[in-house]
């Protein structure tokens, strides 16, 4: 596969993908960006109580 046709897949790819929008209705941008903050403040807390000789 070239580097050519690569690029021809891509950009076709992208533009179908500006049709549909990408982002499915169930998902709620408020819920899933307070889920991630969470879950990496637990990643946060988790990590600090490994490093407690520091």
């Amino acid at each position: 596969m070239s580097l050519h046709s690569t690029a021809a897949q891509l950009v076709t790819l992208a533009a179908e993908g500006e049709e549909h929008g990408g982002n499915h209705q169930s998902l709620n941008p408020l819920f899933v960006g307070g889920g991630a903050f969470l879950a990496l403040l637990l990643l946060l807390w988790i990590t600090t109580r490994f490093n407690r000789d520091r």
